[in-house]
C-alpha cells in the first residue's frame, strides 16, 4: 500500500511540477513583453509551490515508513525462519529420544541377562549336562539378539575397562590404587552404560585408578 502511494504521490508531484513548468513559463513570456526580457538564471528557477512542498515532504514521510515498514517485514521473516529451524530440531530430536523411557527399562532386562550368563561356570557348561548347556546357549542367544535390536535402534553399550575416566560417560563410585593400571583410567567396570544416539543415556558405573 505505502509503495503504491509514494508511487501516486511522485506521479502527482510529477504532474504539479511540469503544470507550474508550463504556468511559469508564460508567466515568464507574459512577463518579458510587458518588462522586457529577463535573463536565463531567473527563467529556469521558478519558485516552488506550495503544493509542490507539500507533496515532497508526503513523500518523504512515506518513504521512511515503507523503509520501517520493510525492516519490520525482513526482521519477522528472520524471526519465522529461527522458529521454523528450532521446531525441526525440536521433531528430530523427539523422533530420535522420544524411546529413552523404554529404553532404559530394557536396560534392566539385559542385565539380568549379561549377570545370569556370567553366574554359570563356564566348566559346567558340557555335553554332559545338556539341560544346563541348553539353557546357556538359550540366554547367550538372547542377550546377542537383544543387543542387535538395541543397536539398530541406536543404544549402544558403554563398557569403559582401561579407558581415560570421562564424567559425561561413567560414573565413578570409588578412587584406589590400582597395579598396572594408569592414574585417572577405570581399572573396575560395575555396571556397565549406554549411549543411545551419542547421547549418555546411563552412565557406566566405575571404579577409578588413583596415584598410590
Amino acid at each position: 500500500y505505502i509503495c503504491w502511494k509514494v508511487t501516486t504521490i511522485q506521479l502527482r508531484y510529477h504532474a504539479v511540477v511540469k503544470t507550474n513548468k508550463t504556468s511559469s513559463r508564460l508567466l515568464c513570456t507574459a512577463t518579458q513583453q510587458k518588462n522586457g526580457p529577463r535573463s536565463e538564471e531567473e527563467v529556469e528557477k521558478p519558485e516552488q509551490s506550495a503544493a509542490e512542498k507539500g507533496l515532497i515532504e508526503e513523500k518523504t514521510q512515506l518513504e521512511e515508513q515503507l523503509k520501517d515498514m520493510t525492516d519490520k517485514y525482513k526482521r519477522a521473516l528472520a524471526d519465522t525462519e529461527n522458529l521454523r529451524t528450532r521446531s525441526q530440531k525440536m521433531i528430530e530430536d523427539a523422533k530420535l529420544y522420544g524411546i529413552q523411557g523404554f529404553c532404559k527399562d530394557l536396560l534392566e532386562v539385559a542385565d539380568i541377562l549379561e549377570k545370569a550368563t556370567e553366574s554359570v561356570p563356564k566348566e559346567e557348561v558340557t555335553t554332559q549336562n545338556p539341560h544346563l548347556k541348553n539353557l546357556y546357549d538359550g540366554l547367550v542367544m538372547t542377550e546377542v539378539q537383544i543387543q542387535k535390536v538395541f543397536i539398530k535402534h541406536g543404544l549402544v553399550k558403554l563398557n569403559p575397562d582401561g579407558q581415560k575416566f570421562d564424567p559425561y560417560e561413567h560414573e565413578a563410585l570409588f578412587h584406589a590404587p590400582v597395579e598396572g593400571k594408569e592414574p585417572g583410567t577405570v581399572a573396575v567396570v560395575t555396571k556397565v552404560g549406554y549411549k543411545l544416539h551419542g547421547r549418555t543415556l546411563r552412565p557406566a558405573l566405575v571404579g577409578v585408578a588413583k596415584a598410590p
